[in-house]
């Protein structure tokens, strides 16, 4: 027998409710997107991206695609963290469906600079610049085109009290993720600056809902400059699952990326 649950969705004032069966064939339409953004359904998707898994992000419809669920490719479960994350915005406007992906556990060491400093921030870092293009590599065999090259705000300068300035630039798709995507809140980042959060200022909803996708029993770097230590330490998650900025910015720490994709 199917298991039901329910989804109420408001449009308008008018509020519905569904009666979804096993939620593998939800075809609300395109005002449904908070709701593929609030059931962590974990569904296993393939090992690539199919041309109706295409369709659905193209059309902004999102059929069969919740967070939670994954493509496993070349031994990487690439997992779906949100959906939408990245519409509307950007100084040139990123109007195209897309989806967030992470990797299940990190996908290698690196370190932020080689040296313990903090200076340009995330967007100046060696991390950005070169430790990252590891990943991009993974990325792109990944998924190819699917990669969405969008605009994005990173904090590009560090003074005294933290990061200082920020500029649009572009984004290939894969970046490190902050705090508040991680854990919804900033923790060791700069409390009252916006400039390491700026277009990156909502958590992934999978993370709210689904913790253990936070905690994975590894140390990974976030793009964050520690308010503790700004001149010399970056933010991270650390692997007994407590958020850590006590390593300075030469550590050799795990990299996660997100991965933002878009339609072909």
């Amino acid at each position: 027998m199917a298991n039901i649950s329910h989804f109420t969705q408001t449009v308008g004032g008018v509020s519905t409710t569904y009666d979804i069966h096993d939620a593998d064939a939800v075809h609300l339409g395109a005002n449904s997107i908070p709701f593929h953004n609030s059931y962590p359904r974990c569904k296993y998707l393939g090992t690539s991206i199919t041309d109706a898994q295409n369709t659905a992000i193209k059309n902004r419809t999102y059929d069969d695609l919740f967070i939670g669920d994954y493509w496993t490719i070349n031994g990487v479960n690439w997992r779906i963290v949100a959906i939408d994350y990245y519409y509307n915005i950007g100084d040139t406007n990123f109007d195209k469906g897309n989806v967030i992906v992470m990797p299940d556990t990190i996908l290698y060491s690196a370190q932020m600079n080689t040296t313990n400093t903090t200076a340009g921030a995330y967007y100046g870092s060696l991390m950005r610049t070169q430790n990252l293009n590891s990943a991009r590599t993974l990325a792109q065999n990944a998924f190819g085109s699917h990669l969405a090259n969008h605009r994005i705000l990173l904090a590009n300068s560090v003074d005294n009290s933290g990061p200082s300035n920020w500029g649009w630039y572009d984004s290939d798709g894969v970046e490190l993720p902050n705090e508040v995507q991680i854990y919804g809140t900033r923790v060791w980042g700069s409390a009252l600056k916006g400039y390491d959060v700026a277009t990156q200022k909502q958590q992934f909803p999978l993370l709210a809902l689904a913790p253990q996708f936070v905690n994975i029993r590894q140390d990974y770097w976030l793009q964050d400059v520690s308010s503790a230590s700004v001149s010399s330490n970056f933010a991270y998650v650390d692997y007994s699952g407590h958020a850590d900025a006590h390593h300075y910015a030469s550590a050799s720490l795990g990299v996660r990326p997100f991965v933002a994709l878009s339609y072909i």
